[in-house]
């Protein structure tokens, strides 16, 4: 069992979470999540401690999301796709050919680099590296959700 799996079943994911995780107002309110925590971390130069209140309120909301919408049965939307086709490569790997491996290996790697500069940006307060490092982080996961979504599309259920 990989890591991305055991974290996974840790947070809940079971199959009827994965049909709610699904539902595209899910993936949108997720990726509406990352300004929010920006602000409130970078709140704290306003509100000091209390700032956590806010950090606090965007983790709940990340934890719950995956299971706030109603299911996604069927999957016809680009965002539901895209959930559908990385619960199916979470479950087998060997679906993804060594050229998507490739390209699933980039994206990563442009989302960690976004999330360096985005921690960075935080926590100097800078705005530029911030905003940069969040768009990339966008940017990779906006990327990565397209190719599971033909992951999904050339190997669904028929």
């Amino acid at each position: 069992m990989s890591v991305l799996e055991k974290y996974a079943r840790r947070v809940g994911m079971t199959d009827e979470a994965w049909k709610r995780h699904a539902n595209p107002w899910s993936v949108w309110t997720r990726f509406a999540a990352i300004p929010l925590m920006m602000l409130a971390i970078w709140s704290r130069t306003w509100i000091g401690w209390w700032a956590l209140a806010p950090v606090a309120l965007v983790v709940v909301w990340l934890v719950v999301n995956p299971h706030a919408f109603p299911p996604v049965e069927r999957p016809e939307s680009w965002a539901a796709k895209g959930i559908y086709g990385e619960k199916m490569w979470l479950l087998d790997r060997a679906l993804v050919a060594g050229d998507h491996r490739k390209v699933q290996r980039l994206l990563v790697a442009v989302g960690l680099a976004g999330f360096a500069l985005l921690i960075w940006g935080l926590v100097a307060l800078e705005v530029w590296p911030a905003v940069f490092g969040a768009s990339l982080v966008v940017l990779g996961q906006l990327w990565r959700i397209d190719r599971l979504g033909q992951l999904y599309e050339r190997h669904r259920p028929a």
